[in-house]
């Protein structure tokens, strides 16, 4: 079999794509900031083929403001002022808004995103009624490919929390690295071959 000059010039253009792609993603690996955060199993509706996790990410929103106070409740004091601490959602309805996130002490935070003309550069947080401000999650699931007879790990038993490391590029969600199990405070990274 003989390929012509074109079939290779088209090879060698889809291998130029694919490894800028993946030194991209190799550089914001290695100069992005990295976090484990709590993960959530979530139903996948993916048309992909492969068997893959779809994992909503906890976020914390204690740093941030709500687009409305009247949406939060905060701990008062005896005599019913406010005091400093984290504040819950008013179990009434949830809450949504657009946050941009950062690493701040192993912590992913989310802030909301205040101006207007930026709001469609973040990412929708969502805050659940009742939720204590460090329980909130991103509302678009991030997904993490597994080897076809792994074991689910997100059937979980009592006690057992499901976490997932992410690097943080500048734009955009967050991209899994690797998951781990914590059993009653012990620490278990999770290998999928």
């Amino acid at each position: 079999m003989k390929l012509s000059k074109t079939s290779v010039a088209l090879l060698l253009i889809q291998l130029a794509i694919v490894s800028t792609i993946t030194a991209k993603y190799l550089f914001q690996r290695l100069t992005c900031p990295h976090v484990w955060t709590r993960a959530a199993a979530y139903d996948p509706r993916l048309p992909m083929r492969g068997r893959y996790l779809s994992l909503q990410l906890v976020v914390d929103g204690c740093q941030s403001t709500l687009p409305s106070a009247r949406a939060a409740t905060f701990p008062r004091d005896i005599n019913g002022a406010v005091r400093p601490g984290p504040y819950a959602i008013r179990p009434a309805q949830p809450v949504r808004f657009p946050a941009d996130l950062k690493v701040m002490n192993n912590r992913l935070l989310a802030i909301w995103i205040q101006n207007e003309e930026r709001q469609n550069s973040g990412l929708l947080v969502e805050a659940p009624p009742g939720a204590p401000c460090q329980d909130f999650h991103l509302a678009s699931p991030v997904d993490f490919f597994i080897a076809e007879h792994a074991a689910d790990p997100t059937s979980l038993k009592p006690g057992q929390e499901l976490w997932i490391e992410v690097t943080l590029p500048p734009k955009g969600p967050p991209r899994p690295i690797q998951l781990a199990l914590k059993d009653n405070g012990a620490w278990k990274p999770l290998a999928f071959q």
